[in-house]
């Protein structure tokens, strides 16, 4: 199956942006969906976005809409977070997934990264 790594996070201002990445290796990368997660102190894990491995479409969370873009270079087998106007609140573990199912359903996601840590300073 494939293997996820992630990277790019940080410590940044608030206001500011940050990229993570996600790199997988092992099967074919291309055949599989991927998802943003992230997971606050105290708080349950909480979905970002996913992309669509076959249309390449998006789908974020309600409150994630507008300041995070996520996309992928299939090629590089390699998923971005582009993250911007970040917010003290953003700060958590960040981690990438992955799912043969629907991207969209952000329970089908059953292959994590390790994570990476994201702090907004104030």
């Amino acid at each position: 199956q494939v293997q996820l790594v992630e990277s790019g996070g940080g410590l940044v201002q608030a206001g500011g942006s940050l990229r993570l990445s996600c790199a997988a290796s092992g099967r074919i990368f291309s055949n599989y969906s991927m998802g943003w997660f992230r997971q606050a102190p105290g708080k349950e894990r909480e979905f970002v976005g996913g992309i669509s491995w076959l249309t390449g479409n998006t789908y974020y969370a309600d409150s994630m809409k507008g300041r995070f873009t996520v996309s992928r270079d299939n090629a590089k087998n390699t998923v971005y977070l582009q993250m911007n106007s970040l917010k003290p609140e953003d700060t958590a573990v960040y981690y990438c997934a992955a799912t043969r199912r629907y991207y969209r359903d952000y329970k089908s996601y059953d292959i994590w990264g390790q994570g990476t840590q994201v702090t907004v300073s104030s």
